[in-house]
């Protein structure tokens, strides 16, 4: 696949076959992955790989057991590390400074391009990935799973594994909706209208509209799928479980 092909029709896969990825295909395309960008050189993370039955299911709940979980051949979970880098500053007679906010989205930065760089090999390569958002949700489940020590955090995880059928390509605003050059120009509730009008016009949008007894797919996101009450709770125990991790 020619790589303009690739990134126009690209597409998230959640239902995998039984076809086996072995453990050195996903090293390999974790140190192709380890080439991208990162602070400094000094590359803040670390991926948990699980793919034993036992050590899946033990994950499941953090995910709010999505079929993905236990259906994919691998979950890689990536994860912010500071522990590994201030290991060496001690080891090294230097005095680390890394217990903060900033060093903190320093290395949620450095982990998610790693991530996506992963993301994009593999799918490259004709595996199928899904981002989980529930990592964020339910990170003091993971990192005890997971053994998580002081100054790692979950970020992101992907499940990965051979396609099982075909997926459809997700809807995208217009590039001109989200591209200002110069300075950001805000949006008159005309443009808002205009941007948003092919996606609420899909016939998926319409079916969640009415599955969901909404007046608009806005509501759907408000009112069921994102709402204030969720987005203040796991808030709130991220922030908690970022501050007990040592940052």
């Amino acid at each position: 696949m020619e790589a303009k092909e690739y990134f126009s029709t690209r597409r998230t896969v959640r239902s995998y076959s039984d076809r086996p990825v072995d453990d050195k295909m996903i090293v390999d395309m974790l140190e192709q992955a380890s080439h991208a960008p990162t602070t400094g050189n000094m590359q803040l993370y670390s991926v948990i790989v699980t793919r034993d039955a036992d050590e899946k299911a033990r994950l499941a709940p953090a995910h709010f057991n999505q079929p993905s979980v236990m259906g994919c051949q691998v979950v890689l979970t990536f994860c912010a590390d500071y522990n590994r880098f201030v290991r060496w500053c001690e080891a090294s007679d230097a005095v680390p400074g890394y217990n903060n906010f900033q060093s903190f989205m320093t290395a949620v930065i450095d982990t998610v391009i790693v991530a996506q760089q992963f993301c994009t090999i593999a799918e490259m390569a004709g595996l199928g990935c899904c981002y989980l958002g529930t990592t964020t949700y339910n990170a003091p489940m993971i990192s005890e799973a997971l053994n998580l020590p002081s100054m790692v955090v979950p970020v992101v995880t992907l499940t990965v594994g051979w396609p099982q059928g075909e997926t459809q390509v997700s809807d995208r605003i217009a590039t001109d909706a989200f591209v200002h050059f110069g300075r950001y120009e805000d949006y008159s509730p005309e443009r808002i209208k205009e941007i948003y009008a092919e996606k609420e016009a899909r016939e998926d949008s319409k079916k969640f509209v009415a599955e969901n007894g909404k007046q608009s797919l806005a509501q759907v996101f408000t009112d069921v799928r994102y709402t204030r009450e969720a987005s203040e709770h796991f808030s709130r125990v991220y922030m908690a479980h970022i501050l007990n991790q040592g940052f």
